[in-house]
């Protein structure tokens, strides 16, 4: 049996080859995403808890209509696993920043509640993240109309 003629290394079928300006432009974007994320990382550090447990109280304080959530809502947020956001709240009302109570409406479900020192933390955190906001807007604004990075925004 005859095989079919080679296509072109790294060109998949059906897809048109991206232009340098796109290329430049996920590439930039790529780039300030895993700057950020870093940031964040170093800042929760920083402030002497872990990103995921920031992360964790950001969701609670945050989840639209109302300032609490479920482990399952958190689960969807974090995009980890039920147990894992189990132990992670485990690990938040150890350290006194988040408190679990039972749902009056559903037994089955638990409420995490933000406690004040959980507050203080995500405040200041939040405070350092909106900082770090502009260059990362910049570069999805970028991405989206497929331009060529310019000089984006400087972050302190």
């Amino acid at each position: 049996m005859k095989k079919p003629p080679a296509r072109p290394a790294g060109k998949p079928r059906g897809v048109p080859a991206a232009n340098k300006e796109a290329l430049e432009a996920l590439s930039e974007f790529r780039y300030r995403l895993r700057r950020f994320l870093r940031f964040s990382e170093e800042a929760a550090r920083r402030e002497g808890i872990t990103v995921l447990q920031y992360q964790l109280l950001l969701h609670v304080c945050a989840f639209p209509g109302r300032e609490w959530a479920t482990i399952s809502e958190l689960a969807e947020r974090l995009q980890s696993h039920h147990h894992g956001v189990v132990a992670l709240v485990s690990r938040c009302e150890e350290l006194g920043l988040v408190r679990r109570k039972p749902d009056p409406g559903d037994r089955r479900q638990v409420q995490v509640h933000l406690l004040p020192k959980g507050r203080r933390h995500l405040n200041e955190l939040v405070a350092m993240h909106r900082e770090q906001l502009p260059a990362l807007y910049y570069a999805v604004q970028a991405a989206q109309r497929d331009e060529p990075p310019a000089k984006p925004p400087t972050s302190p």
